[in-house]
């Protein structure tokens, strides 16, 4: 009888589908992201990438073995936290970043607060803003080589597209839309990151709730308060450009940092996009994404509390 009342932590997912069959869907749906980057910024992407798989990989294993906890390895959710943060690095970071950031993510926020399920929030991202927040300039700098795989030493140097967006600049949606543009390893191709949510949709993995939520009220809030009216280029730019496609596939669609109720999901997008709409139009920075996600990480708890359906039978008053 014990064993039939055992609940594991969460995510808890009605489906005969396990954790590592999940993370191993997402991992295989980044990679027509992590691919574009590769072929756009060249040999030190690749390298960024495989560095934060391995190490995140890594620390989870010393991690579970010096503290005799069972391996979770095997599970690929280290290795899709890898690959998250790394494809939210800019292309030409120095080595030293995806390890000291994916030590972070997997030791800080997953493992110490009780690993897989347990995590208050986006360990990728947690990372990535506590990267941001220590060294700013190696995390904003953006200049990539002329001809990222050959052997030039002339760089392009410039703002990204929503920083030249924000400075009153002209952008081209389609330019931000097939990924040839500056930014971080794995958010300058609006199409690939969309064929890799495609591939969660057929696989059941996510729903279009929060990310329809989250898009739509962000579309909205820039045609409100954007300054530009009904400027269909200027939305398309704010859509396309930066980390938004990515952070809400997946990373505001995380089983672990979301709201388990439906209306507790909607209410959840509608708070992303406002808090990225603030941020961007608003704030210093060109970009909010990160930092509206793991915000939202945080109202979790007080969203589902209110949205929370009471069970049957109770909720009267009592004579």
């Amino acid at each position: 009888m014990s064993d039939l009342l055992h609940v594991s932590s969460s995510p808890h997912v009605r489906s005969k589908v396990d954790t590592s069959s999940i993370m191993l869907t997402v991992f295989l749906a980044l990679m027509p992201a992590a691919l574009v980057g590769i072929y756009n910024f060249g040999p030190n992407a690749l390298l960024l990438i495989l560095i934060s798989i391995a190490v995140s990989v890594a620390t989870e294993a010393v991690y579970e073995k010096i503290v005799h906890k069972k391996l979770t390895i095997k599970d690929f959710s280290a290795a899709v936290t890898g690959l998250l943060l790394a494809l939210n690095l800019p292309p030409n970071a120095p080595w030293w970043i995806p390890v000291i950031g994916s030590v972070f993510a997997i030791l800080i926020v997953k493992q110490l607060f009780g690993g897989l399920g347990q995590n208050f929030m986006n360990p990728a991202l947690a990372a990535r803003c506590f990267l941001l927040i220590s060294f700013t300039g190696r995390m904003t700098n953006f200049a990539v080589p002329d001809n990222a795989w050959g052997n030039v030493t002339d760089t392009v140097s410039g703002a990204t597209p929503l920083a030249a967006l924000k400075a009153g600049e002209s952008v081209d949606w389609v330019s931000l839309f097939f990924g040839n543009v500056q930014g971080t390893i794995g958010e300058t191709s609006a199409l690939a990151i969309l064929i890799g949510a495609a591939i969660l949709l057929v696989r059941g993995i996510i729903d279009l709730r929060i990310p329809l939520t989250y898009i739509g009220t962000f579309a909205v809030f820039v045609l409100l308060f954007g300054g530009h009216g009904l400027d269909l280029n200027y939305l398309l730019c704010h859509l396309f450009g930066g980390g938004l496609m990515l952070g809400a596939w997946f990373m505001a669609t995380d089983y672990v940092t979301t709201p388990i109720t439906k209306r507790g999901q909607l209410v959840y997008g509608v708070c992303l996009g406002i808090f990225t709409g603030l941020f961007r139009i608003f704030g210093g920075s060109a970009e909010g994404v990160s930092y509206a996600i793991i915000f939202c990480n945080l109202l979790v708890p007080l969203i589902e509390r209110f949205t929370m359906p009471a069970a049957f039978g109770m909720g009267g008053k009592k004579a």
